[in-house]
């Protein structure tokens, strides 16, 4: 499993932060431009002085030591350049504005750098303890599960590089290989402890159920408890959800079954060409299974053959946009891919994914990748027959 952290808010959110933040930003500089309009119209007999002064110590607030430098060198320009104008060296009060600006400045720029020091030394310990936290909830995935290859890819989108509510595992049991990849709905705490209620259900089950659809139901019964538990949110009660899949792979068939509860359907790569497992009658996410009126959900199956592969993704994989606000292709970008083993072809579809969103992720992204091997002499068939990937017909 690999593990990437990128902090980044909701695009409305963030959009409407960080032009906030930049605003707060031109703020001393925009106040320096005044100061020095009024220095040099008739209205010069105003003082600005101690405004300019303050300067450096606002723009400490917003940027980082060279900002806050350069605030204080633009005041220092200004109080020179009007002081020189207007003949003003003889007096006192000039020279006690350039030392209070100096002394204020390089207060503003020490403290600056502290603050700065501090803030990225808390943001390091968390970022550690995200680390190990989920390392804990979403261990690696085994390269070998019996017919096939896999990898996993987890990229994490909250500030501060805190884990969200993805959750995905692989696991190979006496009936084949079992996956599991879901979403939950929220985030921070709450999330995690959904998600830690799902996964844990998930490993237990798979090891008793045959029917990949009573695993789902365990998945389903163990967030129903969590939801329960004094002290969770009635918000969360209310309106929690967890979208989730459920894929089983078996040796001697080749097939894979799939339990899809409202989670976006995967895709198989299949000589070339991706498509999606489209389930024939959508389920409800877990947690809402008063809306399930039908008969109980049953696996579906689909042709999975040696040399395909098969991508499990959440939603903040497809609903990446870019500048145009358009959704990531993620279908295309497969078909573009030409990477040996599992993990290659996610590690050439991750650039391809920030490439698309500009760097920023709108909301987590999990990925995982599987790839049955020929049955005889466990390679993959395009590789058994020497053909680069990603090129057939």
């Amino acid at each position: 499993m690999r593990s990437r952290f990128r902090s980044s808010l909701r695009p409305e959110v963030a959009g409407h932060s960080r032009i906030l933040f930049r605003l707060a930003q031109c703020v001393p500089f925009t106040i320096i431009l005044v100061g020095l309009g009024i220095e040099l119209s008739p209205a010069h007999f105003l003082y600005t002085g101690p405004l300019l002064t303050a300067m450096p110590a606002l723009a400490a607030l917003t940027m980082g030591p060279k900002g806050t430098l350069s605030a204080a060198a633009g005041a220092l320009t200004v109080s020179i350049t009007t002081t020189t104008l207007h003949d003003a060296w003889g007096g006192m009060q000039g020279y006690s504005n350039l030392l209070g600006l100096l002394v204020v400045s390089v207060a503003s720029v020490v403290t600056s750098n502290a603050v700065r020091r501090q803030r990225q030394t808390e943001l390091d310990q968390v970022r550690r303890i995200a680390v190990a936290a989920q390392e804990v909830l979403l261990p690696p995935v085994p390269a070998r599960l019996g017919p096939v290859r896999a990898a996993g890819m987890y990229l994490a989108a909250e500030a501060g590089a805190q884990i969200g509510g993805d959750l995905y595992e692989a696991v190979q049991t006496r009936y084949g290989v079992r996956m599991l990849v879901g979403d939950v709905r929220g985030k921070g705490l709450p999330a995690v402890r959904a998600a830690a209620a799902v996964l844990g259900a998930f490993r237990e089950s798979v090891h008793y159920e045959d029917d990949p659809a009573e695993v789902m139901n365990h998945c389903a019964s163990a967030l129903q408890r969590q939801r329960a538990m004094p002290g969770v949110d009635q918000e969360v009660q209310m309106e929690g959800f967890v979208t989730a899949l459920v894929a089983q792979l078996s040796a001697d068939t080749p097939e894979v079954q799939l339990v899809n509860r409202g989670h976006p359907p995967p895709l198989v790569l299949h000589h070339g060409k991706a498509h999606p497992l489209m389930p024939t009658t959508p389920l409800p996410p877990l947690g809402l299974e008063d809306l399930i009126t039908g008969p109980p959900p049953e696996a579906e199956s689909y042709p999975f053959a040696p040399g395909d592969r098969l991508l499990l993704h959440t939603d903040g994989v497809i609903e990446a946009r870019n500048r145009d606000n358009d959704f990531f292709d993620l279908a295309k970008a497969m078909e573009a891919v030409n990477a040996v083993t599992p993990q290659e072809f996610l590690e050439q579809l991750h650039p391809a994914l920030l490439q698309h969103s500009q760097g920023h992720l709108a909301d987590d992204a999990a990925m995982l990748l599987v790839e049955r091997l020929n049955e005889e002499d466990g390679t993959c068939a395009r590789q058994r027959e020497g053909e680069p990937r990603g090129q057939q017909d």
